[in-house]
């Protein structure tokens, strides 16, 4: 059994994960709750299959952002100006931004949302978590030395739940930190530099073992899916839906195409090197948790020297939300204005470019597109409580939006690359690529 799974191409392995997936989690839906109304054994258990992959991979990212980041900055000066890459990789983000939101803005005015919907007005409620500009300016600053946060969850009666995150923003800077510190230290920083080395080599030969668990991983991440969320509330919202799934098709499929020919490369070719990092984005639905098999791709598909992507796509993992963080709030800004019957002058409009193209470092270390959304409107001065209305299809449009997200975190980087020389064509253009899931033959070289 085991020598037939290694004949089948893991791509493979994981698109059968996908459609299997669906039929289980249809069989899960079809049986429904149980009497008290907790979900289904089967239900359960995919949930728990998903969940379980998806913090693997997020375990990972901690050791994997500070010493792929320490390791690129040490090695950043072997590539030049570093300050230039990063400039020109943060004006990218912008830029890219700048359309994916224009877009989401003409879609809100062209389908008018929220004219268009059967949700009952009760749904409107608001949520606990939010965002505000201080996140932005509070994300810089590191808590602890890994970035980890404590949140208490429950009450005196149940009991109380305690839970541990980490903000990606604040690792980027700590890694930052040291690796310049290491480099002005000098040589007596080698020894500490090669021990960064060897540790970054033994965490990616711990990512492939937990990357291979991903056709399992994905079964269960598009069975909960399919089972558990809510499918019934498309219909109250279905004019939202569609507009939100053109608009992401518009950026995926239009904009990022005209983009890579613009920078005389092949979309065939890039979307061949990035797709197992998009579609494990859309099953996954974090940016986060995809984020070592975005790197991958990025290198050794598309071509992007390790010591800048090591850098860009971690950042872009933070800050680079083409779905989430541009298209989605404007849209949702507009459906909510039109839902309450608030109309929306000129200034208002500028107000959402602004705060989708600068705002989503914002959301940085707080999970989901919820807190750019309560961003947005209080911005805007509209009712925090329309968040309610698009909770029940929120995992729906999540699938959509880290999808887009990912693929522009590979994009940016590979464009970047190749205006500042430092692509490597020959690989980007190869008519076979690396699978990202398979594990590398040689040692990783810093």
């Amino acid at each position: 059994m085991r020598a037939l799974l290694r004949r089948v191409p893991f791509a493979a392995q994981v698109l059968l994960a996908l459609v299997l997936g669906v039929l289980i989690g249809l069989v899960a839906r079809s049986i429904g709750p149980v009497a008290d109304g907790t979900p289904n054994w089967l239900t359960t258990t995919l949930k728990t299959i998903g969940s379980t992959f998806v913090s693997l991979l997020r375990v990972i990212v901690i050791p994997l952002i500070i010493t792929a980041v320490i390791a690129s900055i040490a090695n950043l000066q072997k590539v030049g100006n570093a300050a230039r890459l990063a400039g020109k990789t943060l004006l990218w983000f912008a830029g890219t931004a700048l359309i994916a939101v224009l877009i989401g803005i003409g879609l809100g005015l062209v389908f008018r949302p929220g004219d268009h919907t059967s949700v009952a007005a009760d749904a409107a409620t608001t949520v606990g978590t939010q965002g505000s500009w201080w996140d932005f300016l509070l994300g810089l600053v590191p808590s602890n030395f890994l970035g980890l946060e404590a949140s208490t969850s429950g009450s005196a009666d149940s009991g109380f739940d305690t839970s541990l995150s980490f903000n990606v923003l604040q690792l980027l800077v700590i890694a930052v930190a040291i690796g310049i510190a290491a480099l002005k230290v000098g040589p007596a920083a080698k020894p500490f530099l090669d021990f960064n080395a060897a540790l970054l080599a033994i965490v990616q030969k711990v990512l492939w073992w937990i990357i291979r668990l991903a056709p399992i991983g994905t079964l269960g991440l598009i069975a909960t899916a399919t089972a558990s969320y809510g499918w019934n509330s498309l219909a109250s919202l279905g004019v939202f839906t569609i507009a939100v799934y053109v608009g992401l098709a518009l950026v995926l499929f239009v904009v990022y195409p005209i983009l890579l020919r613009v920078n005389g490369l092949s979309p065939r070719k890039f979307f061949a090197g990035a797709w197992p990092a998009i579609q494990l984005g859309f099953v996954s639905r974090s940016s986060i948790g995809t984020l070592p098999v975005t790197e991958r791709v990025t290198v050794d598909n598309l071509g992007v020297p390790r010591e800048y992507a090591s850098f860009a796509v971690p950042l872009g993992a933070t800050t680079k939300m083409d779905g989430c963080a541009a298209i989605y709030p404007a849209l949702s800004a507009i459906f909510v204005a039109q839902f309450f019957n608030i109309d929306l002058s000129f200034g208002d409009y500028l107000l959402i470019v602004l705060v989708s193209v600068v705002g989503s470092a914002a959301t940085a270390g707080v999970t989901g597109a919820v807190v750019m959304l309560t961003l947005t409107l209080s911005t805007l001065g509209l009712p925090l409580a329309g968040v309610g209305l698009l909770l029940a299809i929120d995992p729906i449009l999540d699938m959509g939006r880290t999808a887009v997200n990912v693929a522009g975190q590979a994009l940016i980087p590979t464009i970047v690359a190749k205006r500042e020389n430092l692509l490597d064509e020959r690989t980007y253009d190869s008519a076979s690529t690396v699978d990202p899931f398979a594990e590398k033959k040689e040692p990783v070289t810093i």
